[in-house]
Protein backbone atom coordinates (compact mmCIF):
# COMPACT_ATOMS: atom_id res chain seq x y z
CA UNK A 1 0.00 0.00 0.00
CA UNK A 2 2.64 2.15 -1.36
CA UNK A 3 1.46 6.60 -0.23
CA UNK A 4 2.74 8.93 -2.78
CA UNK A 5 4.18 12.10 -0.30
CA UNK A 6 1.07 14.59 -0.45
CA UNK A 7 -1.45 11.63 1.03
CA UNK A 8 -2.28 11.68 4.38
CA UNK A 9 -1.03 8.84 6.26
CA UNK A 10 -3.34 6.12 7.43
CA UNK A 11 -4.79 6.24 11.27
CA UNK A 12 -4.76 3.06 12.93
CA UNK A 13 -8.68 2.70 12.22
CA UNK A 14 -7.55 2.97 8.77
CA UNK A 15 -5.42 0.10 9.35
CA UNK A 16 -7.66 -1.67 10.85
CA UNK A 17 -10.31 -1.32 8.59
CA UNK A 18 -7.75 -3.08 5.97
CA UNK A 19 -7.29 -5.73 8.25
CA UNK A 20 -11.01 -6.43 8.86
CA UNK A 21 -11.81 -6.71 5.24
CA UNK A 22 -9.10 -8.99 4.76
CA UNK A 23 -10.94 -10.94 7.01
CA UNK A 24 -14.36 -10.70 5.99
CA UNK A 25 -13.40 -11.60 2.08
CA UNK A 26 -11.34 -14.50 3.59
CA UNK A 27 -7.94 -13.49 2.42
CA UNK A 28 -6.79 -13.85 5.82
CA UNK A 29 -8.62 -16.93 7.81
CA UNK A 30 -9.06 -18.19 11.47
CA UNK A 31 -5.85 -19.41 12.68
CA UNK A 32 -3.87 -17.14 9.96
CA UNK A 33 -1.34 -15.13 11.83
CA UNK A 34 -1.05 -11.36 10.53
CA UNK A 35 1.85 -9.58 8.80
CA UNK A 36 4.57 -8.60 11.41
CA UNK A 37 3.57 -5.08 12.70
CA UNK A 38 7.07 -3.77 11.59
CA UNK A 39 6.71 -5.10 8.19
CA UNK A 40 2.95 -3.52 8.22
CA UNK A 41 4.14 0.10 9.52
CA UNK A 42 6.63 -0.28 7.50
CA UNK A 43 4.24 -0.47 4.17
CA UNK A 44 2.12 2.16 5.39
CA UNK A 45 4.37 4.57 6.01
CA UNK A 46 2.94 5.11 9.74
CA UNK A 47 4.90 4.00 12.83
CA UNK A 48 4.69 1.21 14.87
CA UNK A 49 2.74 2.58 17.46
CA UNK A 50 -0.15 2.91 15.08
CA UNK A 51 -0.14 -0.52 13.52
CA UNK A 52 -0.01 -2.39 17.30
CA UNK A 53 -3.10 0.17 18.33
CA UNK A 54 -5.09 -1.05 14.85
CA UNK A 55 -3.94 -4.55 16.59
CA UNK A 56 -5.62 -3.80 19.61
CA UNK A 57 -8.94 -2.28 18.29
CA UNK A 58 -9.16 -5.63 16.37
CA UNK A 59 -8.64 -7.49 19.42
CA UNK A 60 -10.97 -5.31 21.39
CA UNK A 61 -13.22 -6.79 18.78
CA UNK A 62 -12.80 -10.56 19.25
CA UNK A 63 -11.44 -10.77 16.06
CA UNK A 64 -7.70 -11.48 16.44
CA UNK A 65 -5.70 -12.62 19.58
CA UNK A 66 -1.79 -12.08 20.43
CA UNK A 67 0.43 -14.57 21.63
CA UNK A 68 3.43 -13.16 23.02
CA UNK A 69 6.86 -13.69 21.30
CA UNK A 70 4.51 -15.98 18.75
CA UNK A 71 2.37 -12.84 17.33
CA UNK A 72 -1.14 -12.16 16.17
CA UNK A 73 -3.72 -14.69 14.37
CA UNK A 74 -7.04 -14.64 13.46
CA UNK A 75 -9.92 -16.08 16.04
CA UNK A 76 -11.55 -18.84 14.73
CA UNK A 77 -15.17 -18.62 15.70
CA UNK A 78 -15.58 -22.72 15.60
CA UNK A 79 -13.70 -22.87 18.42
CA UNK A 80 -15.61 -21.13 21.32
CA UNK A 81 -12.85 -22.65 23.95
CA UNK A 82 -11.34 -19.57 23.28
CA UNK A 83 -13.46 -17.01 24.50
CA UNK A 84 -10.93 -15.03 26.83
CA UNK A 85 -9.10 -14.15 23.81
CA UNK A 86 -11.61 -14.09 21.18
CA UNK A 87 -13.47 -10.94 22.78
CA UNK A 88 -16.39 -12.92 25.35
CA UNK A 89 -20.16 -13.61 24.15
CA UNK A 90 -20.31 -10.89 21.41
CA UNK A 91 -18.48 -12.43 19.53
CA UNK A 92 -19.65 -16.04 20.16
CA UNK A 93 -23.05 -14.03 19.13
CA UNK A 94 -21.24 -13.15 16.14
CA UNK A 95 -20.41 -16.33 15.22
CA UNK A 96 -23.07 -17.94 15.79
CA UNK A 97 -25.40 -15.30 13.63
CA UNK A 98 -22.82 -15.86 11.04
CA UNK A 99 -22.47 -19.50 11.27
CA UNK A 100 -26.38 -19.58 10.80
CA UNK A 101 -26.68 -17.02 7.77
CA UNK A 102 -24.21 -19.41 5.90
CA UNK A 103 -25.94 -22.00 6.43
CA UNK A 104 -29.34 -20.65 5.03
CA UNK A 105 -27.35 -19.51 1.81
CA UNK A 106 -25.83 -23.35 1.58
CA UNK A 107 -29.45 -24.51 2.15
CA UNK A 108 -30.95 -22.28 -0.93
CA UNK A 109 -28.00 -23.12 -3.36
CA UNK A 110 -29.19 -26.37 -2.74
CA UNK A 111 -32.68 -25.50 -3.15
CA UNK A 112 -31.68 -23.40 -6.17
CA UNK A 113 -30.07 -26.20 -8.04
CA UNK A 114 -32.95 -28.75 -7.14
CA UNK A 115 -35.27 -26.45 -8.81
CA UNK A 116 -33.30 -26.10 -12.31
CA UNK A 117 -32.94 -29.61 -12.22
CA UNK A 118 -36.71 -29.77 -12.32
CA UNK A 119 -37.25 -26.79 -14.81
CA UNK A 120 -34.62 -28.51 -16.87
CA UNK A 121 -36.39 -32.20 -16.96
CA UNK A 122 -39.62 -30.72 -18.09
CA UNK A 123 -37.62 -29.25 -21.48
CA UNK A 124 -37.81 -26.45 -20.34
CA UNK A 125 -34.57 -24.23 -20.84
CA UNK A 126 -33.18 -22.60 -18.31
CA UNK A 127 -34.05 -19.06 -16.73
CA UNK A 128 -31.13 -16.54 -17.89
Amino acid sequence: MEKSPGTPRPTAKDIAADIRQEIVNGTLGPGDQLRAARDLAKEYGVTLVKVQNAYRELSEEGLVYSQQGRGTFVVDPAHPANEVQSGGSAFIALATEISAIHETVRQLGERLERLERVVNSDGSAPAP
